[in-house]
């Protein structure tokens, strides 16, 4: 138990996607506007993060990875090289229902998300978790400890920014750097912040 949360913890503060590995930045900058709603896409990664992990790690295991098919008589077949292709394709699944879900039952966030909830189909930090389990070779428990942190990871690092976005909004800021320019100074802040979680052991 204490080496998952382990894995927790370090997927949300000293490997965080957005923050250390730059995963997922085009949709952190452009829904990160408001607080509201970077809260709804911050819970909509960690539902798509938390399902889909453990279910590509499924698929890589017994389907995908060298030799996993040997149960079916077949144990020298590798077919890793559809693993891109198969985790793009239960991401994509899975943001489909999400979307359908929201739209039924919360209809404004759903509005108030627009073409961002669909592109996080192809967000590099959805992606980018799953690849990163299998690299690390985790196991199913490890996988869902990982898809958890790495989803809250990314949704404190959005709420983080919107709330430092809202305030700034009534600063006074250089004409130079307002928009996207303190945008990055900001995030390059918080990486900062949360890089003083490394070597820390948990």
């Amino acid at each position: 138990m204490t080496h998952l949360l382990e894995i927790v913890l370090r997927a949300m503060l000293v490997e965080n996607l957005a923050l250390v590995f730059l995963l997922g930045m085009c949709t952190y900058i452009a829904v990160s506007k408001r607080i509201e709603t970077a809260i709804g896409l911050g819970i909509a990664v960690v539902v798509v993060q938390l399902i889909t992990v453990p279910v590509n790690n499924l698929l890589y295991q017994y389907l995908l990875a060298p030799g996993a098919l040997a149960w079916a008589g077949l144990p020298t077949l590798d077919l890793s090289f559809l693993a891109l292709v198969t985790f793009i394709g239960v991401i994509a699944a899975l943001v489909q229902v999400l979307e359908l879900v929201l739209e039924r039952y919360v209809p404004a966030l759903q509005v108030r998300l627009g073409i961002y909830l669909p592109l996080l189909t192809v967000n590099c930090a959805i992606l980018g978790a799953s690849l990163l389990m299998v690299q690390r070779r985790y196991d199913f428990t490890e996988s869902l400890a990982w898809g958890l942190g790495t989803g809250l990871g990314w949704a404190l690092a959005i709420v983080l920014f919107a709330a430092l976005r809202e305030r700034l909004h009534y600063s006074d800021i250089p004409d130079g750097l307002q928009g996207l320019g303190m945008a990055f100074i900001v995030t390059g802040f918080l990486a900062l912040g949360l890089s003083g979680f490394t070597g820390v052991e948990f």
